[in-house]
């Protein structure tokens, strides 16, 4: 299972996107087979070029993460390598939902992003805890019953897209891994089963 940070590498170029393959202009130099978070979507490499790489992304793909995420600039994050500094917090490429910025406030020190969600994706939304957006690791500050809030200092907001971002503009979620781990296993419970086997335990740690 690939595993990123989210601390973004390089923002990087589509170029084309046909037959389900996207071209991406960049300065990475991949391998064929390497997972590559595109705007926090995991993503494989089945191409490299000379100025970039090119990746496929499936129906399921297309048919959650809306089409501008995958267009034009993106953020990118290769994958972590055995032996690797860990960073961030872990990331799996998987967009959970699609959040809309709600309002930004800039301030002195750091510009305020509060950026609506499905309420449903919220109980995963601590704060104070983690979350991916668009592929870039960030800690929430506050969340409501349909909104979180993000702090962001500005070397990250001049080193990613937050930059051009404005209210309306659409970005993936992906929310805490442990949050999610932990009410899997509550909804486990709550279905009726008093002590979980050790078959189950297995199971669930391996769908993350």
């Amino acid at each position: 299972m690939p595993v990123f940070t989210g601390l973004i590498r390089e923002i990087g170029t589509v170029v084309d996107d046909r037959n389900h393959i996207l071209t991406i202009r960049s300065s990475l130099k991949p391998e064929i087979g390497d997972s590559i978070a595109v705007n926090g979507v995991c993503l494989t490499v089945t191409e490299v070029l000379s100025n970039g790489f090119r990746v496929e992304a499936a129906d399921e793909t297309r048919r959650i993460v809306p089409p501008e995420k995958l267009k034009g600039r993106v953020h990118l994050e290769p994958a972590m390598r055995m032996g690797d500094r860990f960073e961030g917090h872990i990331v799996q490429g998987h967009v959970d939902t699609v959040g809309t910025l709600r309002r930004i406030e800039r301030g002195e020190n750091a510009t305020e992003y509060y950026i609506a969600v499905d309420p449903e994706q919220i109980p995963y939304l601590v704060p104070k805890g983690s979350v991916a957006v668009d592929g870039v690791s960030l800690t929430i500050n506050e969340t409501g019953s349909d909104w979180f809030r993000l702090t962001i200092i500005p070397h990250t907001v001049e080193n990613t897209l937050f930059k051009e971002y404005r209210p309306g503009t659409r970005v993936n979620i992906e929310t805490d891994l442990f949050a999610r781990y932990v009410d899997h296993i509550l909804r486990h419970r709550e279905a009726g089963k008093k002590r979980m086997s050790w078959d189950e335990i297995d199971a669930i740690s391996m769908s993350f």
